[in-house]
């Protein structure tokens, strides 16, 4: 069933539908899972299958029509969505591509996901095939209409994203009896996925981090079985979901002591994000609380010569994909307006091959922000 009643997506359709009178869109054609469960509540494990596309046509003025492999009618047939036409898939000749055409065909200027972190999710001789199906028809680029809608959460997703937000600090309060020294990081790993799913996570499709000595090399390795060490530095960043919606941040953990250059950096960067919390509140630009953070960091803890941080961002949108538009970059200027839900992570660099990294997940308010996470502690924990 889906996660929200109809009038939520009736709601969202009814933005939608002004947007598109504003840009002068007849119709949209969305491919990818976000923005089809975004809009019908159509929610699979099913997309991790790249053998099947799934297509959702939105015309300007009336209700969306699912074209998608007859395997997800059912499914399907349980969300608001009454229109649903389906093929036997995958199909040697045809993945739905004719039943596209057929959809489209009325619509002249007909709007697609094409900009920054948009994906087409068909073969692209398919999307071809369809261009020469529609001769009179043109794609145009609906990416930013798709962003500013889906940016602003509604109540309903605010808490279901501080729902999991929950789930996974209650997850990270039971680090004493999680990690300890002598364990590698696998088996760190596993144990605080099995808490995760403990505390209520219905999925854990992202966790990474890592651990060394003062800090740790990189934060998107595989773990390993090399075992955790007095002084070592242990960071886990967990995106894990409930009813679809994402958590997103991490916790760093000293092993039985830690020295005083990584203290330093663990309250450099909470008082880094001290300041992108201040700096949150509507009217406020992306790149704003870029420049928030970054002014303490180099303040505070400015990298060796030569060896300044690169991650090249510090936090971004957050909801029913891990990460969302827009991005904490000095080049961003996309405003913040009340219910966009965000990442606060700034990140230094302690040393050659060694860094530190902090994230917090927060929603704009009409007076400020709110955290959604439980804050971190102020200072290092020491396990």
């Amino acid at each position: 069933m889906p996660d929200f009643p109809t009038a939520e997506f009736e709601r969202r359709l009814a933005n939608l539908h002004a947007g598109m009178a504003e840009e002068g869109l007849q119709a949209l054609l969305l491919t990818t899972e976000a923005e089809i469960r975004w809009l019908t509540g159509f929610r699979t494990l099913f997309w991790q299958s790249p053998a099947r596309p799934w297509f959702l046509v939105v015309p300007a003025e009336a209700a969306p029509i699912a074209i998608i492999p007859s395997i997800g009618a059912e499914l399907m047939a349980q969300t608001w969505v009454q229109d649903i036409r389906s093929w036997s898939a995958p199909h040697p000749d045809d993945d739905g591509v004719s039943l596209l055409v057929e959809a489209l065909a009325p619509f002249k200027r007909i709007g697609l996901p094409m900009g920054r972190e948009a994906s087409l999710r068909m073969p692209l001789s398919d999307f071809q095939r369809l261009q020469t199906g529609l001769p009179d028809s043109r794609f145009v680029c609906a990416s930013t209409l798709l962003n500013g809608l889906r940016q602003v959460k509604s109540p309903l997703e605010i808490e279901a994203i501080e729902a999991m937000c929950r789930i996974a600090g209650r997850a990270f309060d039971r680090a004493p009896d999680l990690f300890s020294q002598g364990q590698s990081l696998e088996q760190a790993f596993r144990a605080f996925k099995i808490a995760l799913l403990e505390e209520g996570a219905e999925e854990v499709p992202y966790l990474v981090g890592g651990a060394g000595q003062g800090g740790y090399g990189d934060v998107i390795s595989p773990p390993g079985d090399t075992p955790l060490r007095a002084g070592d530095v242990l960071m886990l960043d967990t995106g894990a979901t409930r009813r679809g919606y994402f958590c997103d941040f991490d916790r760093n953990f000293a092993i039985s002591r830690a020295d005083e250059r990584a203290k330093a950096g663990y309250r450099c960067l909470w008082n880094a994000t001290e300041a992108g919390l201040a700096a949150a509140k509507p009217g406020a630009a992306m790149a704003d609380l870029f420049t928030a953070m970054n002014a303490v960091i180099e303040a505070e803890f400015p990298s060796p010569p030569g060896q300044a941080g690169s991650v090249g961002r510090m936090g971004h949108g957050l909801g029913m994909q891990l990460t969302e538009t827009p991005s904490i970059v000095a080049w961003d200027t996309t405003p913040l307006v009340a219910g966009m839900v965000i990442t606060l992570e700034p990140s230094l660099t302690m040393a050659p091959g060694c860094m530190m990294v902090h994230e917090e997940n927060l929603v704009i308010t009409d007076a400020g922000c709110r955290l959604l996470t439980p804050r971190a502690a102020p200072k290092l924990p020491i396990l």
